[in-house]
């Protein structure tokens, strides 16, 4: 990969400024791949730097800046590469008082260098199980794949990696956010899905088209040589944007009776997944073993284990309204819900059907207990306490044999958790060592 190997219709050329946001996992690479094109390196993360993070980069040389962005920070930058997570709303500001330099995400950045093709996954919830479920179909199907991107590695990483000798792959499967999203300019899978969608990261942007618009850039560049694959209940939302590529709509189906998959949401996931995968010559007969031997992914309906009768579900990492309402029509024990953390927007007055027919009990954990109180007082048992060993034990002591303990908060963790993998593992944790 050539130092002055250009970017879409940006050029990064030796000792260019390029100011990555966000020290997490994704900037790092961003970092690492820009470095790599010759580019000097402005940092910013206004959490600050861990000592960890400062010895993993001590031998990169970046220019970090911890605290408040500010337009100097910007000032004379020919890229600017926000992570996944930051909101548009905290730099819209000061990149226009530097001049509105060109803004693009770690998955745009790399996939400028990537020559396989791509296949990117999209949607409220369900992307994580997708793209893995396609990763493994694909592999049943004899193919080299990349799984990363908003799940486990950064795109950049495998460009990287790649250039220094390691071997390419057929096929990049990639789980692509709404952030990461927002800011591709070129960005061109041959297969794109998006699989649901529903009010979600309402935090961090300005309001639900904001979130359906960068959604649906999945598919901004796609021709009628690509596919897209949609759910069947999106047909009237896309109705009037202009889809390219050759449309699929899937739905749930029976076509793999044999999997350890809960729901009805996972029976859609797994056609998608095959819709996908067919693209690139899979058999349904591949695909059905693959989908036998999928284990369900940590934190998404896992089944943590039964004590006297009463089953432990960790669903943590069910952090929107959509994902308790899939969580929920996929049980058919009564639940004791554990639900609370940082509420993201969403309507939790829909649910109140729904809990009416399944929930026995709310215990309400942690922050944000006034959107959940306001939505749900009156319809079934509410409690609420500081802490989810505290509400956990309030649900088991009123549990009953045949009963399920269900922890999907509808809400991110960063309250009292570094992310949803922390709050899922205290949650098996306690649910292993209570009587």
């Amino acid at each position: 990969m050539s130092k002055t190997r250009t970017l879409p219709d940006n050029p990064i050329k030796d000792g260019q400024l390029a100011v990555v946001v966000g020290g997490g996992v994704s900037g790092l690479a961003a970092a690492s791949l820009l470095l790599r094109l010759g580019a000097r390196v402005r940092l910013l993360d206004n959490k600050g730097f861990s000592e960890d993070f400062l010895a993993r980069t001590s031998h990169l040389d970046l220019e970090l800046i911890a605290g408040e962005h500010r337009p100097e920070h910007f000032q004379g930058a020919a890229l600017v590469v926000p992570s996944p997570g930051v909101p548009w709303s905290a730099l819209e500001k000061p990149l226009a008082l530097a001049g509105n330099p060109l803004c693009i995400s770690e998955l745009e950045l790399a996939a400028s260098f990537a020559h396989e093709k791509i296949v990117a996954v999209t949607g409220t919830s369900g992307k994580t199980t997708t793209v893995s479920l396609i990763a493994a179909m694909l592999e049943a199907g004899g193919k080299k794949v990349f799984l990363g991107g908003n799940i486990g590695t950064p795109l950049s990483f495998y460009i990287l990696e790649k250039e220094q000798g390691a071997p390419a792959v057929d096929i990049l499967v990639l789980e692509a956010s709404s952030f990461q999203l927002q800011f591709i300019r070129a960005f061109h899978p041959k297969v794109a899905l998006l699989l649901n969608l529903s009010p979600n990261h309402l935090d961090q942007h300005r309001d639900f088209a904001e979130y359906r618009a960068a959604k649906l850039r999945i598919f901004a560049n796609q021709t009628p040589a690509d596919t897209a694959i949609l759910d069947e209940n999106l047909f009237d939302l896309v109705r009037g944007y202009p889809l390219r590529a050759r449309v699929e709509y899937f739905a749930p189906s029976g076509r793999f009776p044999q999997t350890r998959l809960l729901g009805t949401h996972n029976r859609a996931n797994l056609e998608a997944a095959f819709l996908a995968a067919r693209e690139f010559g899979v058999t349904e007969e591949q695909a059905a073993q693959a989908a036998q031997d999928f284990a369900p992914l940590p934190h998404r309906l896992e089944q943590v284990g039964e004590t006297e009768g009463v089953l432990y579900i960790d669903d943590s990492k069910g952090t929107t309204v959509e994902a308790l309402r899939v969580a929920l029509q996929s049980l058919e024990r009564p639940v004791f819900l554990l639900a609370g953390g940082v509420f993201k927007g969403g309507d939790l007055e829909s649910l109140r059907p729904l809990l009416r027919e399944k929930v026995k009990a709310v215990a309400l954990f942690g922050g944000d207990r006034e959107f959940f109180e306001r939505a749900w007082q009156g319809v079934v048992p509410l409690s609420w306490d500081e802490c989810l060993e505290m509400a956990l034990r309030r649900s088991r002591a009123a549990a009953a044999p045949g009963d399920a303990i269900l922890l999907s908060p509808a809400t991110a963790s960063f309250d009292q958790y570094q992310d949803y993998q922390e709050r899922g593992n205290d949650f098996q944790r306690l649910a292993r060592e209570l009587p």
